[in-house]
């Protein structure tokens, strides 16, 4: 209707005359029909949705049943629907702005695993064989790069490096699926992955200054590790002194909301804030994870944002598969296969006489170069980042994209030689997990009069356990005497997970409320059907629903207080000690025999 003053009006358009937007005009639509563009731009971004999830809900459960992995998934799910496949996406551009939300949560939750503390323990491992690795296969990859392949020092010097990072979250899962985690093998890849992901850091800034063209490769680098140098300092002082006493005060309020729109606010804010000091989103959300690594309450703040850190992720991958063009793979496929087959093979090359040198034997080093012989998805996050920044031209981060994609997908296959390189002969001994990875052998839900006794008697018995309550105060009060108690919901999967839970655990129910005892007893048994839980009840029937549940052990509190004040009073009226403990004892069993017969009569029921 203003069509005349509106600026397209007044270049001669009429109201006769039809308007054909392209995707790059909704600005202008909004401009000059502001009350007419919100229904049909909604409308499109929601198709898109809808698209790019049905093509992730259909791929990656079955490229997880081929063990190929989650991210070839979501990569493989990007090209069918993006420009080079069906051509259902074509607004990729907007997708990947929005997709960098899953890059700066992956960095965040790198942070919080980063803990000094288990790094520390790891030292030797992490510090020497990780950090040979990085540099001696990324000082190779570049000289390789720029040399043989003509490609100019700034682009060179990113791209070694970032080829020789493996895929932390592909490694992982195979070796999980694989049960050697805690293996030799298993410890020696963890490290060398722990260091990769610290690297990740300086050259995240090396990205952001080798856009500066005023700076040398020289001043660059020294830069980069200088800005480091600068985060670990600021960790330190602002994880003690300010994001502590806040994340205190908001999990006091007792609000999950609040709690969840903290953790969501802390990782974007300190995006925003390095993003304005020149530096990368992905950089300021791994100082926010380093700052909370070492608090009580990491694990649920994890919990918090482990489905938005899982969905954007997943958007990120699917953004890169459709960034990426298959036409040169389709004109000269051996070029593709043979840079993949020589990435890996320099990788394995370097790590295995390196895994040797630090005490690993021929068939273990060599199982630790082949699981890591790929590329992952730190380079993706990498070149992404630096094709923004104009570092990389179209043709060789299309090229860098299909390398990675390509290792990835060779990876189970030399995941499967790895493990056979690795497994025992029949009859022989299991090897013991080291010390610091194995995993609290006790976890006690509830940190309250109950479960606080059972701690110290776990304590004197020298037996390792961890807690978690989710009253603020009491876990304070705990921390600062020297428990380890933290804070959380225990009825949420993403937090006992993050308490190390495994097949091996033993977990203790201490809650007050029935119905979280209910929930935390069921959700384990589901999830860990061989881990033993352990739960308090006040009565028989309590007892006979937790059993219902799955609880391999119920202790009734009343029961419990009735045995032992029967048990003084018989002492009181002359009954002899023998006697009288044949008494309870029989008693007791008969109290919890019914209860387990019961329990076995009525239908068994796991909600």
């Amino acid at each position: 209707p203003n069509l005349p003053s509106s600026p397209l009006g007044m270049c001669g358009l009429e109201e006769a005359d039809i308007l054909f937007p392209s995707t790059s005009d909704r600005g202008l639509i909004a401009h000059v029909w502001p009350d007419q563009r919100e229904p049909a731009v909604l409308s499109s971004y929601l198709i898109e949705l809808i698209i790019l999830l049905g093509a992730a809900v259909i791929t990656v459960p079955l490229f997880q049943a081929l063990r190929l992995g989650a991210v070839p998934g979501f990569l493989v799910a990007g090209i069918v629907v993006g420009p080079s496949g069906l051509g259902l996406i074509d607004n990729v551009s907007e997708i990947a702005h929005f997709a960098e939300l899953g890059v700066v949560l992956l960095l965040f939750v790198i942070g919080i695993e980063l803990r000094p503390a288990r790094l520390w323990t790891m030292r030797r491992l992490v510090f020497g064989l990780g950090t040979l690795q990085v540099v001696v296969t990324g000082s190779l990859l570049t000289a390789i790069v720029h040399w043989m392949f003509g490609i100019r020092l700034s682009a060179a010097v990113l791209i070694g490096p970032a080829l020789a990072l493996s895929s932390t979250a592909f490694v992982l899962q195979l070796l999980t699926e694989q049960k050697l985690l805690a293996s030799g093998y298993g410890r020696a890849s963890l490290s060398v992955l722990l260091l990769q992901d610290l690297a990740v850091v300086p050259l995240l800034a090396l990205v952001t200054l080798l856009a500066m063209p005023e700076l040398s490769i020289g001043m660059d680098v020294a830069l980069a590790l200088g800005e480091t140098l600068i985060i670990l300092a600021l960790v330190i002082v602002g994880g003690r002194y300010l994001l502590h006493p806040l994340l205190h005060r908001v999990a006091r309020a007792g609000s999950p909301e609040v709690f969840t729109a903290s953790a969501v606010l802390l990782v974007l804010g300190a995006a925003v804030v390095t993003e304005h000091i020149g530096l990368s989103m992905a950089m300021g959300a791994f100082l926010a994870g380093l700052l909370i690594a070492d608090s009580a309450y990491r694990h649920q703040v994890m919990a918090e944002i482990h489905s938005f850190r899982g969905l954007l992720l997943g958007l990120f991958f699917v953004s890169m598969g459709m960034s990426l063009s298959l036409d040169d793979f389709i004109a000269e496929p051996l070029v593709s296969l043979g840079l993949v087959a020589g990435l890996m093979a320099l990788k394995v090359s370097v790590l295995w006489p390196l895994a040797r040198l630090f005490n690993l034997d021929r068939r273990h080093g060599l199982a630790v170069a082949l699981v890591l012989a790929q590329s992952g998805e730190f380079a993706l996050v990498l070149f992404a980042l630096a094709h923004q920044n104009e570092l990389l031209a179209d043709g060789l981060f299309q090229q860098l994209l299909l390398v990675v994609l390509l290792s990835m997908l060779a990876t189970p296959p030399l995941a499967e030689m790895a493990k056979r390189l690795v497994r025992r002969p029949p009859g022989a001994r299991p090897e013991p997990p080291a010390p610091e990875d194995r995993p609290a052998r006790v976890i006690l839900a509830g940190f309250g009069r109950v479960g606080h006794r059972i701690g110290q008697i776990l304590s004197m018995a020298d037996l390792p356990y961890v807690a978690i309550d989710k009253d603020a105060e009491r876990v304070a009060a705990e921390r600062a005497a020297g428990h380890p108690v933290f804070f959380g919901d225990a009825c949420r999967p993403e937090v006992m997970r993050g308490l190390g839970i495994d097949e091996r655990s033993i977990v203790i129910v201490t809650l007050d409320d029935l119905r979280d005892t209910a929930r935390l007893v069921a959700a384990v048994h589901q999830a860990y059907p061989h881990v033993e839980v352990l739960a308090r009840a006040a009565d028989a029937a309590q007892c006979r629903q937790l059993q219902q549940r799955g609880a391999a052990v119920t202790v009734s509190e009343t029961l419990e207080a009735s045995l032992e004040l029967a048990r003084a009073a018989l002492y009181r009226v002359g009954g002899k000690e023998a006697e009288a403990g044949a008494i309870l004892r029989r008693f007791k069993q008969h109290y919890y025999a019914e209860i387990a017969r019961m329990g076995s009569a009525a239908p068994r029921d796991h909600a």
